[in-house]
């Protein structure tokens, strides 16, 4: 079964398809990740030793659109816009060998074009405007620091380019001074440690983990490297950047490894959707060894979080092996969960992944309703409340609102009581209401991601009968059965990225319960 196609739908082919995905987890542990365009600028920059240079040039080139930008709209091509450019100001500035100079300058032109006419708009008239910017990991960091070196690149021989109405460089000041002071880092802030520009090479609070990496992130551990990665071809640090560069071709991932993330969800897509799953004995029971005390992170470098510890609980459940949620707790923030303690802002699908994490729980040790009933009340009021009036949610962590419509939607049809009621039904009737011609759903254009997500919304509740919701849903079969195989980044890290793995896997689970007995 193809990542996109859908050739035979039913319970068998979607065994199959689910035997295949997990076979691939567990070959590639590490995750199955698109490549992104703002981290691979950024090892452009800071890491031209490293085996793929060439090919990283090559990708950036190639990922140009016709307007000059790279990224997808409203607002979310400014960083890696900036990260591109930026790049190839500096391969021009090193001279580096082998690359075809004309085609370099003429890239930057076009790039700094486009910045400028996003970057010089008014307030609020251009989706770069801070306030309408996406909510994406250290944007406000990681902006100024890219425009800082594309500045210091023109020196005077181009105007320079402003800041987003809003930002300033003294956040960006106060980090990278309490990074050379050696003070203890905390652990988010390693994930976009590039920001720091030297303050990050060799900075002693930092230390890299068992596989090398700092911060989950290539281009954070060659910003810790510096200058030591062209010659210490031993370090572990070193070996990381070398594994991933080299998995992908060149180009890399702005998050690796995400090993619990990704099984976590590829599992619980699969299992939700009744998807008959052999999942391997070593794949359980690292995902249970991974729950400690305070929750698990996503992957080996970053902080344990709310969402990949929900979504863990939740799957364990899920297979008959429910395991206490406690560690939920120290994401507790009155009446919602935080992502992490301290997090500025907050996030639907998180809370979401914590109302099934108990409610699954419960579901499977009755007498837990004591403990947790009072808690699995309040998230689904909260969930509830952040209703759009159209019916859908949006969420901090993805670009389309039907990844955050599915995850609010199901976990309130199943743990929300009958309170959630009408906000379930609100969802159905917009998922309704905003198919395309084809089949499709999707906030840009029609995508296999959004469809699957759009579907299980449609299968997944108590509206599930409804003779509009089973027409919609095949015709959402009909247009994953023809559907490319390709998969636009849309999720949220400091730009948008896809998890191929995890899509996958809700597509199969999209047309299982498309396919199956309604």
């Amino acid at each position: 079964m193809n990542v996109g196609h859908v050739a035979a739908p039913g319970a068998a082919a979607s065994a199959m398809a689910a035997d295949a995905l997990l076979a691939d987890l567990m070959f590639r542990p590490w995750g199955q990740v698109s490549p992104s365009v703002y981290e691979t600028g950024r090892l452009v920059t800071l890491a031209p030793w490293l085996t793929g240079h060439h090919e990283r040039i090559a990708y950036l080139v190639d990922s140009q659109g016709p307007d000059g930008a790279w990224g997808a709209p409203d607002g979310y091509g400014l960083v890696p816009t900036l990260s591109a450019t930026e790049a190839f100001l500096a391969a021009l500035r090193r001279d580096d060998p082998g690359i075809d100079h004309r085609l370099l300058v003429q890239a930057v032109k076009r790039g700094l074009r486009t910045l400028i006419t996003w970057l010089n708009n008014p307030p609020g008239e251009h989706p770069t405007a801070s306030a309408a910017l996406p909510d994406t990991p250290a944007i406000e960091h990681i902006v100024p620091s890219l425009i800082c070196l594309i500045n210091r690149h023109l020196d005077g021989h181009h105007p320079p380019l402003p800041l987003p109405d809003g930002m300033s460089y003294d956040m960006l000041a106060l980090v990278r001074s309490w990074i050379g002071s050696g003070a203890e880092i905390p652990e988010k802030l390693l994930h976009a440690l590039e920001i720091c520009g030297t303050a990050a090479s060799g900075a002693s609070a930092v230390r890299p983990t068992a596989i090398g990496t700092v911060g989950a992130s290539p281009a954070a551990t060659a910003a810790w490297l510096g200058e030591r990665g062209a010659h210490e071809a031993w370090h572990p640090a070193r070996g990381h950047l070398e594994a991933v560069a080299r998995r992908h071709g060149g180009p890399v991932p702005v998050g690796v490894p995400i090993t619990v993330f990704e099984r976590g969800w590829v599992l619980s897509w699969l299992l939700r959707a009744g998807v008959k799953v052999d999942a391997p004995p070593e794949m359980v029971a690292d995902l249970r060894a991974a729950i400690g005390p305070a929750g698990t992170p996503a992957g080996s470098g970053l902080p344990a979080d709310a969402d990949t510890t929900a979504v863990a609980l939740y799957t364990l459940a899920l297979l008959g092996m429910p395991y206490e949620p406690d560690s939920l707790w120290a994401f507790h923030a009155g009446t919602h969960f935080s992502t992490w303690p301290g997090e500025q802002g907050a996030s639907v699908s998180v809370n979401a992944h914590v109302l099934d994490a108990f409610g699954q729980y419960v579901a499977r040790r009755p007498e837990a309703a004591a403990r947790y009933g009072e808690t699995i009340a309040d998230v689904a009021e909260w969930i509830r409340d952040r209703q759009g009036q159209d019916g859908s949610w949006a969420d901090r962590w993805h670009a389309s609102p039907y990844y955050a419509t599915v995850s609010c939607a199901l976990a309130l049809g199943e743990h929300g009581g009958d309170a959630s009621a009408g906000a379930v039904r609100a969802a159905v009737e917009w998922v309704l209401a905003t198919q395309r011609p084809d089949g499709s759903w999707g906030r840009w254009s029609g995508t296999a991601e959004e469809t699957a997500y759009a579907m299980q919304v449609l299968l997944l509740t108590s509206w599930r009968t409804d003779p509009r919701c089973e027409r919609a849903a095949d015709l959402g079969l009909v247009y994953l059965s023809v559907a490319d195989g390709e998969h636009p980044p849309l999720w949220h890290d400091k730009d948008l990225y896809a998890p191929i793995a995890v899509i996958r896997a809700a597509v199969i689970a999209a047309a299982h319960l498309a396919g199956g007995d309604r």
